[in-house]
């Protein structure tokens, strides 16, 4: 008879583990790893790699799609319900694969990609929001947050704040930024680390270095010829940054 308890327990534990609605689904998860990673003070670059291409998935289950960004390009597909798993469907017929481990959202591997999980964010830009927004926030929030004293460079003594949204403060005659995550941009920096400064909508890219709680900013260079791709690589340091 306990035998018999036993095995109904465990049949009914395992069913649970294995169940999930639809809507569990629902919402926005992002590339954690790859912020934790970042967090710690290293290349952002390595971070990213390390850590899986993707970096944020949208799923909207009554909408029946989905999308995710690598930080280049956002691709949105079609949901499709299965037993245990969601497949989304890209165009070309391409299919990513999605379950629910737990709390975590799964992206099973391809011959393209390896698996890697998701966590569902805990501040959430707005649904319609452009696919990645999510991620960013959370990792300008992670990657830059606090008070950052100008050591060296314009501004001197400043204390320098880098918003999770692209505003920054401190820096003179500059008030926005964004970091340099993939596509053409990294493409263009090769193996530095970069971000773009503005002003009025007006800017430049600059090379970064991050080691803990240091940041150096310099002027990134062009080797490339007029009609060419530009390569840029780091020139004198700007300013040096150090957070409290």
């Amino acid at each position: 008879m306990r035998h018999a308890l036993a095995l109904a327990l465990a049949a009914a534990l395992l069913s649970g583990c294995a169940s999930h609605k639809p809507e569990d689904y629902n919402g926005i998860w992002i590339n954690q790893q790859a912020i934790d990673a970042a967090a710690k003070g290293v290349s952002l670059r390595k971070a990213l790699q390390d850590s899986g291409g993707n970096l944020e998935w949208k799923v909207n289950v009554a909408a029946e799609q989905a999308s995710y960004t690598n930080g280049f390009e956002i691709v949105e597909g079609q949901l499709k319900a299965g037993e245990k798993q969601r497949d989304v469907v890209f165009p070309g017929n391409e299919i990513q694969t999605l379950s629910l481990d737990g709390d975590e959202l799964v992206q099973h591997a391809t011959p393209m990609a390896p698996q890697h999980s998701f966590q569902k964010a805990s501040s959430p830009a707005p649904m319609e929001a452009r696919t990645g927004t999510t991620f960013e926030q959370a990792l300008y929030g992670a990657y830059l947050k606090g008070d950052w004293k100008v050591i060296e460079g314009p501004g001197q003594g400043n204390v320098v704040r880098f918003g999770d949204t692209g505003s920054v403060e401190g820096l003179p005659n500059l008030d926005r930024y964004a970091l340099c995550l993939a596509g053409d941009c990294a493409s263009m920096s090769g193996e530095y680390d970069s971000l773009w400064l503005e002003r009025n909508q007006q800017g430049n890219p600059w090379i970064f270095k991050r080691d803990g709680k240091t940041l150096e900013i310099l002027r990134a260079l062009n080797s490339a010829q007029p009609d060419e791709m530009p390569q840029l690589y780091p020139g004198a340091r700007q300013w040096l940054l150090e957070r409290d």
